[in-house]
């Protein structure tokens, strides 16, 4: 293995045709022993390297490399293009070199002056993020392909970019100027021999790193008044992801590195550079909208609300470049106002101005969505929300982002979530608790008989809150009035294509979410939904079809899995209460005796029975779901709650 790690530096840094086939052959012979998932791979990384040379100003010149080897035409078709994502606000990239080591020990150099630069493809958000891409035609197995990118700039919190400024070279240095950070995924997507990370640093600048979900090499030097920090690891094969499990960065290896020495000092930044920027200034149009919706208000958390809903509900989310003003530094009120329109930092600003103007102190907070902050200061952020000073001293946070028609203020999408406040004293890290599956709860209820033709007619009576009500109520709340009886419909037509909604009745003006839980009760009838034999008739209970799926988002969870090695998630936590009634004709009876089962655990618990009433069968099944984001320690939990809800999801047999 050390033979084999030796030629493999020595391959990256100089290599002909004749040193490419015995370093090929030998490496043949040394992967063998390393495992068959590196022989049989369709591809394998023999080299991933990233060497960065920062300067005072925080700005960093990277040099990239990747060498390759083929291993079968499916390997060779998915390396045959290479691209490299940039932001040109921050940063500038380029292919500085690109070879191809024929097996037939022949080498090929491409020209990186074919290499194209060209807007990344993108989505909602169009802030001019590019692409530099370059195909370096047919590739064999066997084949090496090795090269080399250089990037100029700094790696950037996913918030958004720096400010624009006019000098062009000041564009490479970040936003908080000396500060460096990087964060090094250390998982890989094919097998991978060997995968390093050197940094380095003015000798005077402090950095503190950490290395988590796994362990490396890593050592400090100190050479010619800079300080080298270096980091490797070998023999690396892809993370295989498990079932609805939590995000990479929770689990694979990776490398955080800060010169910042805690969140704090960032908290600080963050919020001094939107106050001198002038982000929250008050604004006379805004100022008379604020008013209107505040009159009446009950207390200060009506206004609040108030506020953060009209927010949520009139600012489309869409985002183009303004220039100036994206990412950390918030765009002004003016702007916000005027367009209605923009990404979560700007509806988070437009908030923000708004209590401000009703006389709350508010301030922007960072967070990252998807995936846990940690302690060492790099930025891993990705979006942006507002945090409110109550009456008691404490900050609450806000979310318009992620409450549009929603009868929540912060998204309960966003429990266990980290987030770091920009307020005047500096703040820690912050963690959104858990919320009650009681707060998001989904209880139905069908009364129904089944005729002698096995047509099913009855109602249907739903109620929800939280989570749950965003979802059950969308029909009123979102897209065209002329299709809500339509959408509503498409509830029961999950059950059966033959359904057919009789007609519906919900509380007072649905669309007004702020007025109390969703609730709506649907007559139906479903034709042939029973089979009819002989004496005999059989169908499943309703309630365990597909009647509002989007909020069991638990069912991609696979319960034949017994145990699992990562966290998992789910969309929310949720309390499923579900009873249901079916009445046969009369002289029919529910074959079998009772059944009953439950379990109660502290993640997760289910209470299930199905008994025989006369001529009806009545079920209820009760599911509690206690969390967003799970340890991998309650799956036992979860899987057996889970378990006991899908024993309901039986077929009722009556008999005459």
């Amino acid at each position: 293995m050390k033979r084999l790690l030796t030629l493999l530096c020595v391959a990256v840094f100089a290599i002909s045709g004749v040193q490419a086939q015995e370093w090929l052959q030998d490496y043949k012979n040394q992967a063998a022993r390393a495992g068959k998932q590196y022989t049989s791979a369709q591809s394998v990384c023999l080299y991933d390297g990233t060497r960065v040379k920062v300067a005072d100003t925080g700005s960093g010149q990277f040099e990239i490399r990747k060498t390759i080897l083929i291993g079968d035409d499916r390997g060779a078709m998915s390396n045959r293009i290479i691209k490299y994502d940039y932001d040109p606000l921050t940063a500038f990239a380029e292919f500085t070199e690109v070879t191809i080591y024929r097996a037939d020990g022949s080498v090929e150099n491409i020209d990186t002056a074919t290499a194209v630069d060209y807007a990344a493809p993108a989505r909602q958000i169009y802030w001019g993020a590019r692409q530099i891409m370059i195909e370096v035609g047919r590739l064999y197995p066997g084949d090496v392909l090795d090269y080399r990118i250089s990037k100029r700039g700094f790696t950037y919190a996913l918030l958004g970019d720096a400010v624009l400024m006019a000098d062009d070279e000041e564009r490479f240095i970040p936003p908080m100027r000396g500060e460096f950070y990087d964060i090094v995924p250390f998982w890989v997507s094919v097998p991978t021999l060997h995968k390093s990370y050197v940094v380095e640093v003015p000798a005077h600048k402090p950095v503190q790193y950490e290395f988590y979900q796994g362990e490396c090499r890593s050592s400090i030097r100190i050479e010619n008044g800079s300080k080298i920090l270096s980091f490797s690891k070998d023999y690396i094969l892809p993370t295989v992801r498990e079932n609805s499990m939590v995000d990479l960065y929770d689990a694979a290896p990776k490398l955080m590195m800060s010169s910042t020495p805690e969140w704090r000092d960032k908290s600080l930044w963050f919020h001094g550079v939107n106050e001198d920027y002038g982000s929250f200034e008050a604004y006379a149009p805004a100022q008379k909208k604020v008013d209107q919706i505040i009159k009446g208000a009950k207390d200060d958390m009506d206004k609040i609300a108030r506020l953060t809903h009209w927010v949520a509900d009139n600012m489309r989310y869409s985002g183009i470049s303004m220039g100036k003003g994206e990412g950390y530094t918030l765009h002004n009120t003016k702007m916000n106002f005027d367009d209605r329109c923009g990404v979560c930092k700007d509806k988070a600003a437009l908030l923000i101005s708004m209590l401000r103007m009703a006389g709350f102190e508010a301030y922007p907070a960072m967070t990252m969505a998807g995936s846990r902050i940690e302690s060492i200061a790099a930025d891993h952020f990705n979006h942006c929300v507002t945090v409110v000073k109550l009456s008691n001293g404490t900050y609450m946070p806000l979310d318009p982002t992620w409450v549009p028609f929603c009868r929540e203020l912060w998204s309960s999408a966003e429990q266990q979530q980290n987030y770091l406040p920009g307020i005047p004293e500096g703040s820690d890290l912050c963690l959104t608790p858990i919320s009650a599956p009681e707060n998001h709860y989904l209880r139905m209820n069908i009364r129904s008989t089944i005729d002698a033709e096995g047509t099913l007619r009855g109602t249907l009576t739903v109620s929800a809150e939280g989570q749950t009500d965003k979802v059950a109520r969308a029909p009123f709340t979102t897209g065209l009035k002329s299709q809500i009886r339509t959408r509503v419909e498409a509830e029961l037509l999950k059950v059966s294509p033959r359904a057919r909604l009789v007609k519906y009745t919900t509380v007072k003006n649905p669309d007004q979410y702020q007025n109390g839980p969703f609730n709506i009760t649907m007559t139906f009838e479903i034709p042939d939904y029973a089979t009819v034999a002989d004496g005999v008739i059989m169908c499943q209970p309703m309630i365990m079809s597909g009647l509002y799926s989007q909020v069991r988002t638990f069912s991609r969870f696979d319960t034949s899995i017994e145990e699992r090695k990562y966290g998992f998630k789910d969309s929310c936590s949720r309390l499923l209460e579900l009873t249901e009634t079916i009445t046969a004709p009369k002289g029919y009876t529910l074959s079998g005796g009772a059944i009953e089962g439950s379990y109660e655990g502290e993640a997760a618990s289910c209470s299930v029975s199905i008994e025989a009433q006369g001529s009806a069968a009545a079920i209820s099944n009760t599911l509690r779901m206690g969390k967003r984001v799970y340890e991998a320690e309650d799956w036992g939990d979860v899987r057996k709650s889970l378990q006991t809800y899908y024993s309901a999801n039986q077929t009722l047999i009556f008999t005459k």
